[in-house]
């Protein structure tokens, strides 16, 4: 079943202009569509639909060390907390941090490189506010944080 996410701007990329009122459907852990959300709610009748305010593009690469936390599940949660669903290789530091990225579909990347939403690729989105905050972070499909 696909999910629509939407919100009032979609960022295909960061330095893109918006699509207004804009949308992406995801199916499992592929992105199907990007549009406005009119188009794809038509396209997608049966689709759940998520709007979230703030601004919605593709997630961070986390580029620094992971944020110190008792236990390598707890420090890859921070990482996703902020918008990220990848980080960089020298700072996966152990193989248990390794594993915990893993598990939670955050790829370990050898360098930093430009993220996008495009359709057919990996479905790794974040909500921002304006403050440019998380508010969501969807990896691989999935949504694994909400702040509430």
């Amino acid at each position: 079943m696909e999910t629509i996410h939407a919100a009032d701007r979609v960022y295909v990329t960061w330095e893109s202009a918006p699509v207004e009122n804009g949308a992406v459907v995801v199916g499992n852990d592929r992105i199907g569509a990007v549009g406005t959300f009119e188009d794809l709610r038509e396209r997608y009748p049966g689709a759940r639909v998520r709007r979230w305010p703030g601004v919605l593009g593709p997630a961070r690469v986390h580029e620094g060390p992971l944020p110190d936390a008792p236990s390598p599940r707890e420090r890859v949660h921070a990482v996703l907390k902020l918008g990220a669903v990848a980080v960089l290789a020298e700072h996966v530091d152990s193989p248990e941090l390794r594993a915990a990225a893993e598990r939670n579909d955050v790829a370990v990347l050898p360098s930093p490189g430009p993220t996008a939403v495009r359709p057919t690729g990996r479905a790794d989105l974040a909500v921002l506010d304006d403050t440019g905050a998380c508010i969501a972070t969807v990896c691989a499909g999935r949504l694994v944080h909400r702040r509430r």
